[in-house]
């Protein structure tokens, strides 16, 4: 009589293989209740993905351009917040002055000193903020900055040779807007002309293709850096660019432009302690 092999053999795989299952579950929970295997070295810190915005592209720039014929140097802080696609422009007039070790000092005799490195330590100390980098323009690399940017639209109230005089929009190439940025004769000084400045900066700006203006980010860098007095490196900006291309790309009307709040006393001004304890908390509170 033949033996029925394929009905004792079914049994005895699947006993086999359940013993596997078992003995190598037994293996497993003894490997993992006593340790073994795992590997004393502390697990290595989660790196920051390339490309993704964080505070931690957050900055701060002082913009110096440098003295034109009859027109002192000319400064606008900048606070760059890419994750919230803000740049935050103040213009801060030349004959600003403060307390510092126990006398006056006054940012451009800071600047005269020691130029724009000098100047950045000066607004420093008043704003009770480090100041990241500086950047000093001549007229030439002004000019290169504003082309670059397509020029801009802006309402001139100034008496100057060749402009409307009336408040309206008129577009300003880049002479212009030099000229126009180094006019001593506003109403209120300094304190207008610093205002002027930085809101023609910031206009400047806004009116740009943004698209544009980061998918030329490394060309425009290498047109204007070599142009510069500056401690800006190519490894800062290499740093910065993803976060300022994405600001340009993803924003609307990114720049936003602030008024110095002070007074003027002769021929000083003197910047409110309540407008710069207001600037600290709205754009510095990131700050650790």
């Amino acid at each position: 009589m033949a033996k029925k092999t394929g009905h004792v053999a079914v049994p005895f795989l699947l006993t086999i293989f359940i013993g596997l299952l078992i003995l190598g579950g037994g293996a497993m929970f003894a490997w993992n209740y006593w340790g073994l295997g795992k590997s004393n070295e502390p697990t290595a810190p989660v790196p920051r993905k390339v490309g993704v915005v964080s505070e931690e592209d957050n900055h701060t720039l002082l913009l110096v351009l440098e003295p034109q014929e009859y027109c002192p140097p000319t400064f606008v802080l900048v606070r760059s917040m890419p994750i919230k696609k803000q740049l935050v422009f103040i213009g801060i007039p030349s004959n600003t002055i403060a307390i510092a070790n126990g006398g006056q000092a006054s940012l451009i005799d800071s600047y005269n000193t020691g130029g724009a490195e000098s100047a950045a330590k000066f607004v420093e100390s008043v704003f009770g903020e480090k100041i990241d980098k500086y950047a000093q323009f001549n007229g030439d690399a002004f000019k290169s900055a504003c082309d670059i940017f397509g020029g801009v639209s802006y309402p001139v109230n100034a008496d100057i040779a060749g402009f409307k005089n009336d408040g309206s929009n008129q577009y300003l190439n880049s002479d212009q807007a030099l000229t126009f940025v180094t006019y001593t004769m506003f109403k209120d000084g300094e304190s207008e002309r610093a205002f002027t400045a930085s809101s023609l900066i910031s206009s400047m700006v806004n009116q740009a293709d943004g698209q544009n203006i980061a998918g030329n980010l490394d060309l425009s860098f290498n047109t204007v850096i070599n142009k510069l007095q500056t401690n800006i490196t190519s490894v800062d900006f290499k740093e910065h660019k993803n976060a300022i291309k994405f600001m340009f790309e993803h924003g609307n009307s990114i720049a936003v432009t602030i008024t110095v709040d002070g007074v003027i006393s002769g021929s000083d001004f003197i910047i409110s302690e309540s407008f710069i304890k207001s600037i600290q908390e709205k754009y510095f509170g990131d700050k650790k």
